[in-house]
């Protein structure tokens, strides 16, 4: 009989190898999986921890899951090591730490193609579920830059033209590489980019830095929703930055 895994962060390849062999079905926990309040969870985790750990922690609550494969390393945060143990009291279930430290590189095709962001993000969330690389696609000639982790709300990501490239831990997703820190830190000061992190997320710190670094940049970190104060401030930045964002897409010749 098949299985519900749950995964939290990118588990190592190996561990996606053996659940698809076993034909299980992978649910992605860091991903809104229910219509329900997330102070759901404020028994279990301080509200100050981060929207996507809440999620996590919502999501295991109240699915129906066989066991759960977390990360734990430096691919996720330390404080999924925190969550890790407070499942593993709480939910009556195995939950199993691990650590992703793989460093072969599976490409970034999605994050510099012509696709819409949000088509971007959803096929690189997606793909952590695939031990394979991405598909081919051509890159296009990026006009603006989205850096960090993928929002909770994904609505934001409407904003942006389709010639933006992805960057950040966001990257390091498609890439198949959590843990890679040189990946992560990548940008180009020469593309308008928004620095974006989750509130109360550790990356917060690196996002702020880099965005500090950058010459045309914005830091942004929003909770559980982007209000209208962080969508203005993402369209005035584009707007500012000289960015059309109904414009068509180039393709690099």
């Amino acid at each position: 009989m098949n299985k519900n895994i749950g995964i939290v962060g990118i588990p190592p390849l190996k561990i996606i190898h053996s659940i698809q062999e076993a034909r299980d079905v992978i649910i992605d926990l860091d991903e809104p999986q229910l219509q329900l309040p997330i102070d759901l969870t404020a028994k279990y985790l301080p509200r100050v921890y981060c929207a996507v750990l809440r999620t996590v922690m919502l999501n295991s609550m109240h699915l129906k899951l066989d066991h759960i494969y977390i990360d734990v390393g430096p691919g996720k945060c330390d404080c999924a090591l925190h969550v890790s143990r407070i499942m593993a009291d709480t939910l009556g279930i195995p939950v199993i730490p691990t650590r992703n430290l793989d460093m072969v590189d599976f490409g970034t095709p999605i994050c510099t193609s012509s696709l819409p962001l949000v088509d971007k993000l959803l096929k690189i969330t997606k793909g952590v579920q695939s031990p394979l690389a991405s598909e081919p696609l051509e890159p296009c000639r990026p006009t603006a830059g989205f850096w960090g982790v993928p929002p909770r709300d994904f609505s934001i990501l409407s904003l942006f033209p389709d010639t933006t490239h992805v960057y950040g831990w966001a990257r390091c997703m498609e890439n198949k590489t959590p843990a890679h820190l040189e990946l992560e830190s990548l940008y180009e000061p020469e593309i308008p980019t928004v620095f974006f992190a989750q509130s109360f997320c550790a990356k917060t710190a690196l996002a702020k830095h880099l965005a500090e670094q950058h010459p045309k940049a914005l830091y942004l970190d929003c909770d559980v929703t982007a209000g209208s104060s962080a969508r203005a401030k993402i369209e005035a930045f584009l707007e500012l930055s000289g960015v059309h964002t109904q414009g068509a897409s180039h393709a690099v010749g």
